[in-house]
């Protein structure tokens, strides 16, 4: 109990203020996770959980810490999401991991998918910015759906192994970051634009590792027994 109070309350000073020491720790393991995905290992499920369950509690922020701490409902919601998507991505590598250890094949999404994942966003976004609203998510509200929705579909694509998935985190982190920072979330705002940074460069391993792989022809031969 008395780890569990000091992980709630310890803080790290930085100038005159000072970050969440949870808040730091769970975006470590929410960066250690995007660096495994983008190295397609197994292990970044289970690593991103645990940073999951600990800024899902940061995000909330009135319930676990200060009263007047902002609360941003889309990015605690998306903490659940997170935690329920990465089980399935989780079982879905580990089914089909290959003995050299890489548990997804990159694909393009196609544009039937890409269509489709657009209009996700879009209409995620108009559909949950009113009740974000009245649940007293902090404004703009439109960004944290928009975070919300957009976050959704990353991580579903990452587990079905849609190359394009790595540009709709970019999209994420345009609208993320500026909120975070507006919200008091330094430290989270701060790790989002380290975030933008390597989703561009997972976009661009996942796309080279799209054309490397070899397509897969079944080649039927002869049977010596038929003349």
């Amino acid at each position: 109990m008395d780890f569990l109070q000091w992980l709630f309350e310890a803080r790290i000073p930085v100038g005159n203020g000072s970050l969440l020491l949870r808040e730091v720790v769970g975006n470590v393991f929410g960066l250690l996770s995007a660096f495994g995905g983008m190295r397609r290992r197994v292990w970044a499920w289970p690593v991103g959980i645990i940073g999951n369950v600990l800024l899902l509690t940061v995000f909330l922020g009135s319930l676990f810490g200060a009263a007047s701490a902002a609360n941003l409902l889309g990015q605690a919601g998306r903490q659940v999401m997170f935690i329920a998507v990465s089980i399935y991505g989780w079982r879905r590598w580990r089914a089909s991991r290959d003995h050299g250890g890489q548990a997804v094949e990159p694909r393009w999404a196609g544009t039937r998918a890409r269509l489709g994942m657009v209009s996700f966003m879009i209409v995620g976004t108009f559909a949950l910015t009113p009740l974000f609203r009245l649940l007293g998510s902090y404004e703009p509200v439109w960004a944290d759906a928009w975070t919300f929705v957009g976050s959704l579909l990353a991580t579903y694509g990452m587990a079905k192994g849609w190359v394009e998935f790595w540009l709709v985190w970019v999209a994420v982190d345009i609208v993320g970051v500026p909120l975070l920072f507006s919200a008091g979330y330094y430290a989270s705002a701060f790790m989002y634009v380290f975030y933008g940074a390597s989703t561009l460069v997972g976009f661009f391993v996942w796309a080279r590792a799209q054309r490397a792989e070899k397509p897969r022809i079944e080649t039927l031969l002869p049977d010596p027994t038929l003349r």
